[in-house]
């Protein structure tokens, strides 16, 4: 089953009803946690990251950049870094 915005809200069978259920509970999910994030520290800067951010961030109050490969550019990032440390 596809994590996609669904046609309608409310599906006309199970998997429809599954996919819609899914969708919108998670777009509902993430904006709760940012209304509360957001509260405590209002200069925060937010960023979807990883695959189904670019399909969920649309969707959503506050997320208004798509950052698909934020954690990989950090792990890059990182291991230049560490480089000439002398760790091994």
């Amino acid at each position: 089953m596809e994590i996609a915005e669904p046609e309608r809200l409310v599906g006309r069978n199970t998997v429809q009803a599954m996919q819609s259920g899914i969708f919108y509970g998670y777009v509902g999910m993430v904006d709760g946690i940012l209304d509360r994030l957001l509260a405590e520290c209002p200069e925060a800067k937010v960023a979807a990251t990883g695959g189904l951010g670019q399909v969920i961030a649309p969707h959503t109050k506050h997320i208004r950049q798509i950052a698909p490969d934020l954690t990989l550019d950090g792990l890059r990032i990182l291991w230049f870094r560490n480089q000439g440390s002398g760790r091994k």
